[in-house]
Formats: C-alpha cells, structure tokens, sequence
C-alpha cells in the first residue's frame, strides 16, 4: 500500500470527489492543518486516515504526513487536496521511484483548461526554477506540490522549512545528495468549487510563498 499525503486546509468540498478516485493500492492520508470547515470529519467518512496538525504552514502538514506514513512500502507521495490534480496519475509519478530510475519525481504542471495556472504564479514559478537549475543543475521546470520519492530516504534529508519553502527545500537538498530527480507530467486542474489556493489563489499568496522560497535560497 503507497501511502499519499494530502495537505489540507479548508479543503472540504474537494474531499468527497478526490478521494473517491484514488487508485487501488494508494492510502490517502489527510493532515488537517486548522481546517475550520470539516475537513477532518469529511475526510474520515470517506475512508481516509485523518491527522491534525497544530503548527501552521504547508512544510509542516506534509513532514507530520510523511511521518505518520507506513514505512513497510517504501515510497510515499504528496499531492494537493484541493481538486486540482488527479489522483489516477499518482502511479506514473511513483513509477520512477519505484521502478530505481529516481530518488525523486515530480509532477510538472500542464494547465488542463485556461485560467487554472494564474500568470501571476507561473511567472514566480518560473523565475524560481530557473534559479534552482543554474544552482543546483537539477532538470526542474516547476516547484510543484505532487511529488513521489522513498519515506526513508526524504526523512534523511533531514528538510526543516515548515512553510511555503519546503518544495523547493526538497530540491536543493536532493541535488545537494546527487538524487537523481526527473519529472512527470501531470495535469493541472480547475480546483473544486468552494475551494480557494493559498499559493495561486491571490497576489498576495503567491507573494508568501516567494518570501519564503526566497529565504531558502538564501541559506
């Protein structure tokens, strides 16, 4: 069983949907970090293991997730909870990992219908990728939120940004421990109705997450 870690904060329209379509042999794990609308209660009546996690910040919600997954597979994944990306693709970004082709894959994003990928956010994206290339070499077009690489391994890197940096924490570490990183595409959806991106969502989200991505370069 692959376990999958699913961020989530306020993500309770999405649940019902994503969950349902999760591929056989892929547990959801759901860390709710201060969900104010049911996402704990949501996500449990649809069969998924469900657990808090007080301290804010998305680097926070994925290394409690990481823990909390079963070691006995081996290879866990990381996905957004919010409805923009499918579940079914959860495989062909594990396949390289599994198959001993990569220590890391990511899923790169391809907007699946217009407006889901604001300008504002690919444009940051951009310019951070291309950054994290020239200093690390690693081949990365997109600091994305759905990645696949062994529990063992991740926890070994020993990654401490507990904010909007921690992806792009994860990639300069790997490159720093000459992980072979490759990536997959995978499609980028319109997220579910009543759900709203803390990254992508607004100007000033994006804005955060630059801030702290910005300070993990800066180490």
């Amino acid at each position: 069983m692959t376990d999958v870690v699913l961020p989530c904060r306020n993500e309770a329209p999405a649940l019902p949907s994503l969950l349902a379509r999760m591929p056989a042999g892929y547990r959801a794990i759901v860390v709710d970090n201060g969900s104010t609308d049911g996402s704990a209660e949501v996500a449990r009546a649809h069969g998924a293991d469900v657990i808090s996690v007080a301290e804010p910040g998305y680097g926070a919600a994925v290394h409690a997730g990481v823990l909390a997954a079963d070691p006995a597979d081996g290879v866990v994944c990381v996905m957004d909870a919010d409805g923009s990306f499918d579940p079914g693709q959860l495989p062909a970004v594990a396949r390289p990992v599994r198959d001993g082709e990569a220590e890391l894959a990511a899923g790169r994003r391809r907007p699946a219908a217009r407006g889901v990928w604001p300008l504002h956010a690919r444009a940051a994206n951009a310019v951070l990728a291309g950054r994290l290339r020239r200093t690390t070499g690693l081949p990365v077009h997109d600091i994305g939120p759905m990645r696949a690489a062994r529990r063992s391994e991740l926890l070994a890197l020993g990654l401490r940004d507990r904010r909007f940096g921690y992806p792009l924490e994860l990639l300069i570490a790997a490159g720093r421990a000459g992980w072979r990183v490759v990536e997959v595409d995978v499609d980028y959806l319109p997220r579910a109705a009543g759900t709203r991106s803390k990254v992508t969502g607004s100007v000033l989200g994006t804005a955060r997450a630059i801030r702290d991505m910005s300070r993990v370069l800066a180490r």
